[in-house]
């Protein structure tokens, strides 16, 4: 009888599925907790204030005031600075962890007896932790990189709002105050 080499072309033992999935779950937490503090702790101010502008917009009866508009074209900015600033601390921290992961590995590796894969299963494993925390480094880097990219796209909007709401008050100014169209009283 030929031997089977897939996982797949055996048959599949449900309970060892559930138990690999319940560890690849239980580390994943793991990392996305470590992931999540780094986050909260450069974006925190970022993330406030687009909840804010978020409940602004949902729970609004009326369209949003010239005055909030105002606020969110003038408060933004600063607050992606101060994200951008910390999404590069994010990649030094990122650089520096690939760094020690490296010198881990090439440590063990050139110590490592046997073969070239023995050698390089010997620096896999010794650098694990080295591996996880790069992980953990490179996944804020990319979360805090698209909460700014959000956060610029809100920026554009409200200045593209801001500039059409100028647009229309220049046509009515201009119009002598008149209104035309569906909610005018001139038609």
């Amino acid at each position: 009888m030929k031997e089977q080499t897939s996982a797949l072309a055996g048959e599949l033992y449900e309970n060892q599925l559930k138990t690999i999935d319940a560890h690849v779950h239980k580390n994943s937490t793991i990392i996305d907790e470590m992931t999540t503090v780094l986050v909260q702790r450069y974006c925190k101010p970022l993330d406030d204030y687009m909840h804010v502008i978020d409940d602004i917009l949902v729970n609004q009866e009326e369209p949003v005031g010239d005055d909030q508009l105002d606020a969110f074209a003038l408060n933004l900015p600063a607050l992606l600075y101060f994200a951008s600033e910390a999404q590069e601390s994010l990649g030094i921290e990122e650089d520096v962890s690939k760094s020690i992961r490296n010198e881990v590995y090439n440590r063990v590796r050139e110590k490592a007896q046997g073969t070239v894969a023995d050698k390089d299963t010997a620096a896999e494993l010794a650098s694990q932790s080295e591996t996880i925390v790069l992980i953990v480094k490179n996944r804020a880097y990319k979360k805090v990189k698209l909460r700014t990219e959000a956060a610029y796209e809100m920026l554009n909007s409200v200045k593209k709002i801001i500039s059409r709401r100028i647009a229309e008050y220049e046509i009515t100014k201009s119009d002598g105050g008149m209104t035309y169209g569906p909610k005018g009283s001139d038609r």
